[in-house]
């Protein structure tokens, strides 16, 4: 298990996609890795499912996918609609 606790910050975008090629590649050996991270973007692409936490209080556990369409993530994380 590998735990990267905010792998990304003060990265800029060609550092980030880097950064995915090597967590990718470190995940096809087998070894599980687990992130921590607040880009959004960098999260989307490696990760195979997402915890999101607001206020240290779980509100979602799902694939991407999923995630991204969250009323509860976006309202969390993007504001809710006026």
């Amino acid at each position: 298990l590998l735990l990267l606790d905010e792998p990304a910050a003060g990265m800029v975008a060609k550092e980030r996609a880097q950064l995915c090629e090597v967590i990718h590649k470190i995940c096809a050996q087998g070894i599980a890795v687990l992130v921590i991270e607040h880009h959004m973007g960098l999260i989307m692409e490696v990760c195979e499912r997402i915890a999101v936490l607001n206020f240290g209080q779980k509100i979602a556990d799902d694939v991407p996918s999923v995630i991204r369409a969250n009323p509860a993530v976006i309202e969390a994380y993007l504001g809710a609609a006026d």
